[in-house]
């Protein structure tokens, strides 16, 4: 399914999908919903408060062992819903010093 301009499909998970995300220097974790992902990217409901998400860079924890997980970057934030970029080599090469690619408005 395409929403809106999305540049890859997603899929809706149908149950709750409980996920986490942990900070990159590993001082913050906070429990998620997984609402929706695409190959490039999620939706998630963040449970509690999303001010560490300023970090702009973190784990998605797909496993409760921490064993799969994501790193990401925060594109938007819609009250407690967030969207996230998977940062890959591809995308970090895209960006250019001093852009701020990180966020954008609200979806």
């Amino acid at each position: 399914m395409r929403w809106n301009n999305r540049k890859a499909t997603r899929v809706q998970f149908e149950r709750k999908h409980m996920v986490n995300i942990i900070g990159v220097d590993g001082t913050w974790r906070r429990s998620c919903i997984l609402l929706d992902a695409s190959e490039i990217g999620a939706k998630l409901e963040v449970e509690g408060s999303i001010d560490a998400l300023k970090a702009q860079e973190f784990f998605l924890l797909l496993s409760s062992t921490g064993l799969a997980f994501r790193r990401c970057e925060l594109v938007w934030v819609n009250g407690a819903h967030v969207g996230i970029r998977f940062v890959t080599e591809k995308t970090k090469k895209n960006e250019r010093p001093g852009q701020n690619n990180h966020l954008a408005p609200a979806q």
